[in-house]
């Protein structure tokens, strides 16, 4: 097998924690291994959730990581600027974005409607200039950007401008302009969203392979560009890493005696709100609501969220970012994994982590959503609506009843939650990628000769 060069190109990458940062640094930890010879380039000083130093201590000594400087706000900053925005939405009402200029409507539209496609914009003068150098220094056949953060999508067309055989795949690790961009986007103003659908069209036109990780989100984004062809659009989902499952951690919390314990671990924010779910436990009787203790591990966005979950008093523990091993030990002792999804679309990293680590999952998911399809698929535990509160009052009642002990009713499927272990992903990922360099060569191949077809020689 020929050695392919490739250039990973991810805004958030170890030692930057977060379930954000899990494909790119399952990719540079098994791609090596499947004939690529693996470039990265990602940020010194990346807006992310906390660290996770474990991670990177993984990635093969072969892989060159360049990193460059981005004035994207810190972590900490920019989550601030979003709670005084959204603030100023909550006193101003209706009206507040049609407001005189004071200084919280200057500051929303300096950052809503600036700042776009996100305010990672700002990585993309030093992005771009670095990506091109790679390129050329590195002899890269093939670039692979994987999103969100969605600003990265610009830099498709530049090195296209630039290379215009240039192999390009883009990795959408969560569908943009029918899901994400409501639930969790930065901004939703009309420029926003104009500029969104430009910056998505454009990058598509320009990349030689787009991929999903659901096959929903493939259907959806191909669904977009009818003029472009189907294979054009790929799936690889995302998965779990069976390594760091099978591992002995050591106690990340102290079990409570005679409870049934539920833990959720990610973020809270607009597509994982936990509205619904507080109402129902509020609502179970008082002998239901003393078996459980509900587990949070990861960060909140709003204030709201974390109001709204301390409303459960003594069930419930907001434990704050952990790293990936400390997160996945408080799982595998646990009696549930909890997940909350309001999206349709996308199926969020840690649902993979859960199925891997085999702990029957309650879900709260979208009825229609492609999360529901998959707990179904693989038997991997039982799901409501997410926004039904009376079934999810049901849930807990029957959870209750079943208590520590599970016995025939959960049977998850093995052999198929097999087949979404990273190791195995990579090896799939590193096949598309080898395909396409393939038939670029066979294009370059066919433009070198053409001079010479009719020359009559």
């Amino acid at each position: 097998m020929t050695t392919l060069n490739v250039l990973l190109v991810t805004y958030s990458f170890p030692p930057a924690g977060g379930v954000g940062v899990l494909r790119a640094a399952s990719l540079a930890r098994y791609l090596p291994s499947e004939g690529i010879r693996l470039d990265v380039l990602t940020t010194c000083n990346a807006s992310a959730v906390g660290t996770d130093s474990t991670l990177l201590k993984e990635i093969p000594e072969e892989v060159r990581v360049h990193r460059t400087f981005t004035l994207d706000l810190p972590f900490g900053i920019k989550k601030g600027i979003k709670k005084l925005i959204l603030r100023a939405q909550l006193r101003g009402g209706p009206a507040a974005a049609a407001a005189g200029p004071g200084k919280p409507n200057l500051l929303k539209r300096v950052l809503q409607d600036v700042l776009l496609p996100d305010p990672q914009v700002t990585w993309l003068p030093v992005l771009s200039r670095a990506a091109r150098r790679i390129v050329k220094e590195r002899k890269i056949d093939v670039v692979l950007i994987t999103v969100p953060p969605f600003s990265s999508l610009l830099l498709v067309a530049k090195l296209r401008k630039e290379f215009p055989g240039l192999s390009i795949a883009v990795d959408f690790r969560d569908e943009w302009l029918s899901t994400t961009i409501d639930l969790v986007s930065f901004s939703r103003s009309k420029r926003a969203l104009r500029l969104a659908s430009a910056a998505e069209a454009d990058a598509v036109s320009n990349a030689t392979a787009v991929v999903a990780v659901t096959e929903a989100a493939r259907r959806e984004i191909g669904s977009r560009y009818p003029h472009e062809p189907d294979g054009k659009f790929q799936l690889i989902p995302n998965g779990f890493d069976a390594t760091r499952l099978r591992r002995s951690f050591s106690a990340a919390c102290v079990r409570p005696k005679e409870k049934i314990v539920a833990t959720y671990i990610g973020s809270i924010y607009g597509s994982t709100e936990p509205t619904t779910l507080v109402q129902a436990v509020k609502s179970l009787p008082l002998e239901v609501k003393s078996r459980f203790k509900l587990r949070f591990i990861g960060h909140i966005e709003e204030p709201r969220f974390r109001e709204a979950l301390l409303e459960l008093g003594d069930m419930v523990e907001l434990t704050g970012f952990l790293p990936q091993d400390e997160a996945l030990a408080a799982i595998n002792e646990s009696d549930y994994a909890l997940l909350i999804s309001h999206d349709s679309l996308n199926v969020s990293a840690k649902f993979y982590d859960y199925i891997g680590a085999g702990k029957p999952i309650l879900a709260l998911v979208h009825p229609g959503g492609e999360v529901r399809r998959l707990l179904e698929e693989l038997r991997a535990g039982w799901w409501v609506g997410s926004r039904d509160v009376e079934d999810i009052r049901r849930l807990f009642v029957d959870a209750a009843a079943r208590g520590n002990s599970l016995g025939s009713e959960f049977q998850p499927d093995l052999g198929k939650i097999a087949m979404y272990e990273r190791k195995v992903l990579a090896q799939r990922y590193a096949v598309l990628l080898h395909s396409i360099a393939c038939r670029q060569r066979e294009v370059d191949s066919q433009a070198a000769a053409a001079p010479y077809a009719g020359s009559g020689e």
